[in-house]
């Protein structure tokens, strides 16, 4: 997306109709603190919403928090949508209550990573920092 060096640059967001935003609150903070620069869309977004944000806000990650069970379905919307809007160097990660069995499954459709409960907040900057490509050294 952007060509400009500076912090990363992360949309949180909360995907369908789960309303419940404690831990996409406390991940937002953490990569805030961590020194990222982060946008939290709120509750209740539409992935067209979360990808409309990305792209306007030139963001190089987008972490979803998902604890409704329509993981499957909203990750890949989100990518599919990334793609058809050719963003998708966007990198999409996530978390929540999503059992292992569908973890694999959602990688290989292109999420990058994906969080279950127990991971602490310093485990998820650390990936953030070593895995979102940064403008400044995609090299254009």
């Amino acid at each position: 997306m952007g060509v400009a060096a500076g912090p990363i640059r992360v949309v949180v967001a909360k995907p369908g109709l789960d309303g419940h935003d404690r831990g996409a609150k406390v991940i937002a903070r953490a990569l805030r603190d961590a020194g990222m620069e982060v946008i939290y869309t709120g509750l209740h977004q539409t992935p067209e919403q979360i990808v409309d944000t990305a792209i306007q806000e030139d963001a190089d990650a987008i972490g979803l928090s998902i604890l409704s069970g329509a993981h499957n379905t909203l990750f890949a919307a989100v990518i599919d949508l990334l793609r058809e809007r050719d963003a998708a160097d966007i990198l999409v990660f996530g978390g929540g209550i999503i059992p292992e069995a569908d973890i694999a499954p959602l990688k290989e459709k292109g999420v990058a990573e994906i969080f279950t409960p127990g991971a602490t907040t310093q485990s998820i900057v650390d990936w953030v920092r070593a895995n979102v490509q940064q403008p400044a050294a995609s090299g254009g």
